[in-house]
């Protein structure tokens, strides 16, 4: 098929022959034109919504602004210093618990098995296991975005400094009940154990007598300790124990230092486990310098040996 017209006034004929190939030719040219088109009109909206409307550019293709960008890599920094700070938290918080082990370990150990309590410098082996906190901190990575992967760690490790945290009051809670039991030895400095709790030949009579305490025999001068914070209960001088102290502890314990050579704390002071309470002395009934020890729980007398972390003789 031919199209024919007449062209300006001369009346010259022109004409087009309309074939199935130039029909072709022309819809494929209109068709890439209007695909041009809208994806040039698709780009420039999508342009508009990043900068106006993020949440819809991300939902229609995927993308963000540069400043968004910026404002998610700060939450992530910002995530990971606190992740970096709790990790900190913890490793302290373990070390204290560590140092509150230690002196558990020091004041419950008797004498006689210190020489064999484990220490940091000794060789140590075994196989690894991982430890387990209350919530699982690995094996969810990478299963969800990195921004709910990051916040939820830190709630975890927040968990955990919580749990160390009680353990932690836990544990000085445990270690000021025990500071507070008499089981810490009144003499420190060199000493012999010179008679024990029970039956024995009264020095002065030399009949059978009890002796409700056990005996530290020590230069004159050397410093007594409170074995256990209390409260001072009798602090004078007694003919028999000559100068005496009593101090009440808890639990209905009692402690009775006698023969020194001098008192330093005064009835109704309040005294700290450790404390400098008097002298070894040799007042009273007594044939020569040392420390007259005695435990009573609930006005009975114990054995010290029962209860003192030390050997016997």
């Amino acid at each position: 098929m031919q199209l024919m017209w007449l062209a300006g006034p001369t009346g010259q004929v022109k004409s087009i022959s309309i074939t199935a190939r130039n029909i072709l030719i022309a819809a494929l040219t209109v068709g890439l034109t209007l695909l041009l088109l809208g994806f040039a009109l698709n780009w420039v909206g999508l342009k508009i919504a990043v900068e106006y409307n993020p949440n819809l550019a991300r939902s229609l293709g995927g993308v963000t602004t540069e400043a968004e960008q910026q404002r998610m890599e700060a939450v992530y920094r910002q995530n990971l210093l606190q992740l970096q700070a709790s990790l900190d938290q913890t490793a302290q918080d373990v070390k204290k618990l560590e140092t509150l082990k230690d002196r558990f370990m020091a004041l419950a150990t008797p004498v006689n098995l210190k020489d064999r309590a484990p220490a940091l410098s000794e060789a140590k082996g075994g196989p690894f296991v991982m430890p387990s906190f209350p919530h699982k901190m690995i094996g969810s990575l990478f299963r969800q975005p990195l921004g709910v992967e990051l916040e939820q760690t830190v709630a975890q490790v927040k968990t955990v400094n919580d749990s160390l945290a009680k353990q932690q009051e836990n544990w000085h809670q445990h270690l000021a009940w025990l500071e507070a039991l008499p089981i810490a030895l009144p003499v420190l400095s060199d000493f012999r154990f010179t008679s024990g709790f029970g039956l024995r030949h009264d020095p002065f009579t030399g009949a059978l007598a009890m002796h409700e305490g056990i005996d530290f025999s020590a230069e004159i001068g050397t410093t007594v300790l409170a074995t256990a914070s209390g409260t001072v209960v009798r602090s004078e001088w007694d003919h028999t124990f000559g100068n005496v102290i009593e101090i009440k502890h808890a639990e209905n314990f009692l402690t009775r230092y006698a023969h020194l050579n001098k008192r330093s704390v005064a009835l109704n002071a309040q005294v700290q486990g450790g404390a400098h309470i008097g002298e070894v002395g040799n007042t009273g009934r007594s044939t020569g310098p040392h420390l007259h020890y005695e435990i009573f729980q609930n006005g009975r007398a114990l054995n010290p040996l029962k209860v003192l972390p030390i050997k016997t003789p």
